[in-house]
């Protein structure tokens, strides 16, 4: 039987941490790719070290040669700068669409079968970066997925669990959605144990939860100081990567292209995902409020306005 291999592009702490999960959840083959060869590759030899202490059979690689990464199921985009106090996702467009442009374009070289998730920011943006290069090379649409919404979603139950004092596991958050400061956590749809949100917590207490949620990658800047969150970030890639391998039709929030969902068309927005060995296998549409449903659009506006940004910026370049 076929082992499942999985390319992460970054070897920094997304994406070094992304694949120390991959195999100890013996999920794939890794293979860590990275610029600085021997940065992969230090970790690489690192990780793989730690194989006889937790009993895992999944191999990692690192190196800077695309070469190794020949065949994979499934590209992890990580690279890219991580943001400082004081920057906004949105600051990093354009240095990180150069470096996003360049691994996609090697990666697919040698696996243009694979499904692309792309985590770099401002996530949105470069996962519409990554169809742009792709897409005329003949990669579907859903095979391109943006991961964000399983991170947010995330942050959300944690601060929703910390205020009702009971575990992360009854917790089913809704985020939709761009990854910034204006994502769409719903509470209508957010439920503990079946029970609404709404029904457990105050207004007042909903909407603080909401707005650290939406502030929820500032706050983890601002204490680290040099450099960003990236525990959480890795897992819930990971978790996006083991429902695509293991075919679970998972429903997740991902960034996706959408065609008309929710009245949006053309640009990658946080949607409820069910995900496949196909990638997206279908998009969700909740049935939503007309505040929601403007919010929503408001989101995928200004991610929409993130991209004409971007292209105006390499035509400045160019």
């Amino acid at each position: 039987m076929k082992q499942s291999k999985v390319t992460v592009i970054g070897a920094g702490n997304v994406g070094a941490t992304a694949a120390q999960r991959l195999a100890e959840k013996n999920i794939a083959n890794v293979v860590l790719i990275d610029v600085a060869e021997g940065i992969a590759k230090g970790k690489a030899l690192d990780l793989m070290e730690a194989r006889p202490v937790e009993l895992e059979d999944r191999y990692i690689l690192g190196g800077s040669d695309y070469a190794l990464s020949e065949g994979s199921d499934v590209v992890l985009m990580t690279a890219g700068l991580a943001r400082k106090p004081g920057m906004s996702r949105d600051d990093l467009l354009k240095i990180n669409a150069d470096i996003v442009t360049a691994c996609i374009e090697n990666a697919y070289k040698y696996s243009p079968n694979a499904i692309f998730i792309v985590v770099s920011n401002p996530v949105d943006a470069m996962t519409q970066l990554t169809y742009q290069i792709l897409s005329v090379k003949g990669v579907a649409k859903h095979k391109i997925i943006g991961m964000a919404g399983v991170l947010d979603s995330s942050r959300m139950a944690f601060f929703i669990a910390e205020a009702l004092d009971v575990s992360v596991k009854n917790i089913q958050p809704c985020v939709l959605g761009g990854h910034g400061d204006d994502m769409v956590p719903v509470a209508r749809y957010t439920t503990v144990a079946g029970v609404p949100l709404t029904e457990l917590l105050s207004e007042e207490k909903i909407n603080a939860i909401i707005e650290r949620t939406q502030k929820g990658g500032i706050e983890i800047v601002n204490l680290l100081q040099t450099g960003s969150a990236f525990y959480a970030p890795a897992s819930s890639a990971v978790e996006m990567i083991d429902a695509i391998l293991l075919n679970k039709k998972q429903i997740l929030p991902c960034s996706c292209y959408l065609e008309g969902e929710y009245g949006i068309s053309g640009v990658f927005v946080g949607v409820p995902t069910k995900l496949s060995s196909n990638g997206i296998e279908q998009i969700l549409e909740l049935k939503l409020t007309e505040p929601e449903l403007a919010a929503l659009k408001s989101s995928a506006e200004s991610v929409r306005k993130n991209i004409q940004r971007l292209d105006d910026l390499r035509q400045l370049t160019s």
